[in-house]
């Protein structure tokens, strides 16, 4: 099995403060009966985020960032049939105008139902079929949308523009991943087409009577979509499991460093001691810790006592470990 922990680090000084105050007796258990067989490096400005670069390669995918066909693999998961073509997953979400930057906010804090989701769903449906493409519903949270313009359309996961300006991102010459600005760019024609078509759903959804009445409600309106994960369907060949643990995601794009440390703890005593318990069974367990910048991924340690004494010699805390995220 390989576990993959997005989020394992905090990319804000105050997440940074909250690391210094947390214990970690399960990973730091497991550590010195592991080996660092990898590091996924690069800048925090790039459309794919280090835990879905890890993912991609461990499903022995074919690419580059912000190309994996994130969505087709979900669309199939939601029950939905990719084929041959390729699709990208259209994210319904609320972008909060400030006073000097638009950013967005997480979808699955939308509290979007099923109902309001299909009547939004159907509602934007007539302007993508406009345009030749087709829209299918997964989840309140995720519809998808299938074209042959999207294949090898490059975009920004949605994981790395939740909290933050839109606007380095909206290009497909590079982002900015800490919403200030980045090394963009330009739209290129085909990503132009899309821009037209979201600004066309932000026109439509900001009359949209369900809108009022999630303002009313004290709910954000849905006031715009998010398109990512494009890419036609590849086939998975990991020679093992991989599973994502989401426990830290939510905490860390709201910030919410208490939520985040309590995510932690909750992490130590399901996943991680899973984990302990697999490999003191001899079975094969990876792992792999990543945040905005880089992913470390660990095996079983081969070698007896000694090996495991130099391990621990070489390795950081893990506080170091994961501000090296």
């Amino acid at each position: 099995m390989h576990c993959i922990v997005p989020f394992a680090a905090p990319g804000s000084e105050a997440g940074r403060a909250a690391l210094a105050t947390m214990q970690w007796p399960r990973l730091q258990a497991l550590l010195p009966r592991l080996a660092l067989v990898d590091r996924d490096e690069g800048e925090p400005t790039t459309f794919s985020p280090p835990h879905e670069r890890v993912l991609a390669r461990a499903l022995g995918w074919q690419g580059d960032d912000g190309c994996w066909p994130f969505a087709a693999r979900a669309a199939r998961a939601d029950g939905i049939d990719p084929g041959d073509d390729a699709w990208g997953l259209v994210s319904p979400v609320h972008w909060h105008l400030g006073t000097d930057q638009v950013s967005l906010a997480d979808p699955e804090a939308l509290q979007l139902d099923e109902a309001g989701a299909r009547t939004l769903f159907e509602a934007v449906r007539p302007l993508f079929e406009d345009e030749g493409l087709r829209l299918a519903y997964g989840h309140a949270t995720r519809w998808y949308v299938a074209h042959e313009s999207l294949r090898g359309l490059r975009t920004a996961a949605l994981d790395r523009v939740v909290g933050r300006n839109v606007d380095p991102w909206l290009d497909d010459g590079g982002g900015g991943g800490d919403g200030r600005g980045g090394r963009g760019g330009g739209i290129t024609s085909p990503l132009r087409r899309w821009r037209r078509l979201q600004a066309e759903v932000q026109m439509l959804l900001h009359s949209h009577p369900l809108n009022a009445a999630r303002e009313a409600a004290g709910l954000p309106p849905v006031n715009s979509f998010w398109l990512s994960g494009c890419g036609r369907a590849q086939p998975e060949g990991s020679e093992r499991p991989v599973q994502i643990d989401t426990t830290l995601r939510t905490a860390a794009l709201a910030e919410d460093w208490p939520a985040w440390s309590a995510g932690w703890r909750r992490l130590e005593e399901g996943t991680l001691l899973g984990l302990d318990i697999a490999m003191r069974r001899g079975s094969e367990v990876w792992l792999t810790l990543a945040g905005e910048r880089a992913a470390l991924t660990f095996t079983p340690l081969r070698g007896g006592l000694v090996a495991r004494l130099k391990n621990v010699l070489a390795r950081p805390s893990v506080p170091a470990l994961l501000a090296s995220l």
